[in-house]
């Protein structure tokens, strides 16, 4: 009997670990998602300069840096010379 009122106390524990304390928020379905003002983290193509949505298009590590891309066009040519793209003026144009 001792070892049932043990397990129900750690289990009532849990729980209330789970719905008040440091996991709350994973019940809750804030986990993994940007805090502050709710909105979504967005890129710029360093190729072509449009707005990528954080969880959209492909993303590249390159120097420690995550780099979004809006089309697997622009990650093939930022792969291809990636120096030309990150030592641009942003709106300037680049042949293509």
């Amino acid at each position: 009997m001792e070892g049932l009122g043990t397990l129900l106390l750690f289990a009532a524990f849990f729980y209330l670990m789970m719905r008040f304390g440091c996991g709350a928020h994973m019940v809750h379905g804030h986990g993994g998602h940007s805090h502050g003002t709710g909105k979504a983290t967005k890129y710029i193509d360093p190729v072509c300069d449009m707005e990528v949505e954080a969880e959209q298009g492909y993303g590249k590590m390159h120097q420690g840096e995550l780099y979004r891309f809006c089309s697997r066009s622009c990650l093939d040519k930022f792969d291809a010379d990636a120096e030309r793209y990150l030592n641009k003026e942003r709106g300037e144009e680049h042949e293509m």
